[in-house]
């Protein structure tokens, strides 16, 4: 079989899981390849937990089909049981076995010799740096070592796909870069399509390959994570990765007047009620020169003048908000470094007008 004909990893294919008639999941699809990891990303309660127990086959679908290596796995007919599904599983509370010591609860479950799974166990726990704990019990481990022995053996029976529920929120934050790595590192070399479930977007830009963004069940956008940051779906998509400002405005002639410019809104009709999106650090500052600001520019449009409502030091950037004269909103600007100018002084704001949104107003 060709490369371009490799069928993916994992396949589900419109997925539908209700609940006393709520739909928690609704037509959900996603397709990941060998090696690869997507991340599911959205608020706690959008359906992404219910999508991984569907897949892991520990929940059944309404609705939809997964598929193993192009081979069906799963429909509302036909169901290969969960321990023949080559399906790994890590969740938040890793749950090691305390009456087993570190290698018997990574070989746990493997149908081989006692030697056989040592050999296993030794060579796993060498590869997350942990060999010369094998004798051990969970309780002589940090909660570090312990989320790498689960790690071990969730690997342990060599699965083709790993499905993660949240698997690093209890970690201490400076335990928890060196961990992922470790383990995505782990994953890839053995060929995996990981399948990552969590809430915070750090995490999935910082581990994801894909992000398939999730709300109310549906996905809502997917793509590499550089595109789903500089390219939001809507004004939700662009507010779940980092704080917003917003200019409420209304169409006339495929065009919006703002007190920072017009902005177009091609093919939006007249007098319609449209949302113009920015994020704080594409907000330019510039000083009040006696009631006058910067020229208007291609880039960066139309100046207005604001007065600091509040000005903090966040660690490598400052957050200043600005009550505008126009009309008293409060818009948000991030700066590099320190800087804290004091509250009342009137400055001028511009915006980066190639990276402002315009998007239909919520009703």
């Amino acid at each position: 079989m060709s490369a371009s004909h490799v069928p993916p990893r994992l396949e589900i294919r419109n997925l539908v899981r209700r609940f006393d008639g709520q739909t928690v999941v609704d037509h959900v699809s996603l397709s990941i390849a060998p090696g690869q990891v997507t991340c599911l990303l959205g608020p706690s309660g959008c359906g992404k937990s219910t999508t991984l127990r569907m897949i892991a086959g520990v929940d059944t679908q309404d609705e939809g089909t997964i598929h193993v290596d192009g081979s069906l796995v799963c429909d509302t007919v036909f169901r290969i049981p969960p321990e023949r599904r080559s399906i790994g599983l890590m969740f938040q509370d890793f749950a090691l076995f305390p009456h087993m010591s570190v290698g018997e609860n990574v070989s746990f479950g493997l149908r081989t010799s006692a030697s056989e799974k040592r050999a296993t166990a030794t060579r796993l726990l060498d590869r997350v740096g942990l060999a010369h704990y094998i004798d051990f019990y969970p309780h002589h481990l940090s909660g570090g070592e312990q989320q790498r022995v689960a790690l071990a053996r969730a690997m342990a029976p060599e699965p083709k796909i790993m499905l993660m529920d949240e698997p690093f929120s209890g970690l201490d934050n400076r335990l928890r870069d060196g961990i992922r790595d470790e383990t995505l590192d782990l994953l890839k070399e053995a060929g995996a399509a990981v399948l990552l479930v969590t809430h915070e977007p750090e995490e999935a830009m910082r581990m994801a390959d894909e992000i398939a963004l999730m709300r109310d069940g549906r996905i809502v956008q997917q793509g590499a994570p550089y595109n789903i940051f500089n390219a939001p779906a809507d004004k939700g998509a662009m507010a779940f990765f980092s704080d917003i400002n917003v200019l409420r405005s209304r169409v006339q002639g495929a065009l919006t007047e703002t007190p920072f410019g017009q902005f177009m809104a091609p093919g939006v009709a007249d007098g319609t009620e449209v949302d113009i999106v920015f994020r704080p650090q594409h907000v330019g500052i510039d000083f009040d020169r006696g009631g006058k600001g910067p020229h208007p520019t291609v880039i960066a449009g139309t100046p207005a003048r604001g007065v600091v409502r509040r000005a903090r030091f966040m660690g490598s950037e400052s957050l200043v908000e600005f009550l505008m004269d126009h009309d008293q909103q409060v818009l948000k600007a991030t700066v590099p470094n320190v800087f804290l100018p004091k509250v009342g002084t009137p400055m001028w704001l511009t915006l980066r007008r190639d990276r402002c949104f315009v998007f239909p107003a919520n009703p």
